[in-house]
């Protein structure tokens, strides 16, 4: 892609491609994006608005932590309390128009190593006005990566700490989530902490984080059937779920965001399809989910482009798999009315 320095040149570099909207009336839930502020590139109530008003039926989104506007002082373990108080804010802006798809779900930052995580959560759940369903804590990891976007949360044996584990279980006592953000070597982590905490409910985000960058670029195949073993164990676990999407990042090698003009929904599907496939195929329709990951994915691929992918995807599925994957499973797992 062109340096695209503001919201401006990113828009006008997606527009390039258009496509006609695919099964249009389908209702969708988008369960994964994120929001903040940025001087040249916000994603505020209006870029969301944007893309979720854009052709297709989505009638609801959920809110992924993401290290936006947490509290400047106050208790250390507080501080990413400011990030649900900063959503909250613009759910509330929402709601004074209905008609258009509102922010149902609020997932929220804490460490579950904390020995004051029950304040935590119950600071996140005050601010986040019924809307506060789960816990994202990241730390995606490989020695062989220097990712900036990552730097700041590596922590390279944080699922398999002791404390984190007896964290994960608290979660499921109190009705509460996870969701995993690791890289693609660290999926069995993922699932040793799975088998830890069965009565917990597990989110696996973004296929566990396949790399292209660094060593990785352009082998995508070296390590495919590794990742496909990987994702097949993980899947034994019944209390896991998987979203399926937010591979489109430039971590993930494929390459949209270098060139002139951003995926076409055909050439989305041409280079990621088996991925989706084996996800599908390993968990069930019944436990995945589509997600946009924006404005993460934006990057490579519009919004309206992106779900005309998934809908290609999704086409040898019956009506019933369709629905668990565009909304069904994402109302089950976080509890959305």
């Amino acid at each position: 892609m062109p340096v695209a320095d503001t919201i401006e040149d990113l828009n006008a570099w997606l527009a390039q491609v258009s496509e006609p909207i695919i099964d249009a009336d389908r209702p969708i839930i988008d369960p994964h994006h994120h929001l903040w502020r940025h001087p040249k590139k916000p994603y505020l109530l209006e870029q969301l608005w944007s893309d979720t008003g854009s052709g297709h039926n989505i009638q609801a989104t959920m809110f992924m932590e993401c290290g936006a506007e947490y509290r400047k002082d106050g208790p250390e373990h507080l501080r990413s309390v400011g990030e649900t108080e900063f959503v909250k804010a613009i759910t509330d802006e929402a709601a004074t128009e209905p008609e258009k798809s509102q922010i149902a779900v609020i997932i929220a930052a804490a460490d579950l190593r904390d020995e004051k995580l029950d304040e935590t959560l119950d600071a996140h759940k005050g601010a986040a006005g019924g809307r506060f369903r789960g816990i994202r804590h990241r730390a995606p990891y490989d020695p062989l990566i220097e990712d900036p976007h990552s730097k700041r949360q590596s922590i390279p044996d944080l699922y398999t700490q002791p404390a984190f584990l007896e964290g994960l279980m608290h979660l499921g006592k109190r009705g509460l989530t996870f969701d995993f953000w690791v890289y693609n070597v660290q999926i069995p982590d993922v699932t040793a902490a799975a088998r830890a905490a069965p009565d917990t409910t597990i989110i696996l985000d973004h296929f566990g984080g396949p790399l292209g960058i660094g060593p990785y670029e352009g082998r995508h195949d070296d390590y495919f059937d590794e990742w496909k073993m990987h994702i097949a164990d993980l899947a034994k676990c019944p209390n896991v779920h998987a979203k399926i999407g937010g591979m489109a990042m430039a971590i993930n090698g494929f390459g949209w965001d270098k060139q002139s003009r951003p995926a076409t929904s055909d050439e989305f599907v041409e280079a990621q399809r088996e991925w989706y496939t084996h996800a599908i195929d390993c968990f069930g329709p019944e436990r995945c989910m589509f997600e946009s990951n924006f404005p993460m994915d934006r990057q490579s691929i519009s919004y309206p482009v992106l779900w005309n992918a998934f809908k290609k995807i999704a086409a040898p599925y019956s009506e019933a798999e369709k629905d668990a994957m565009f909304q069904g499973t994402a109302k089950w797992v976080y509890a959305l009315d």
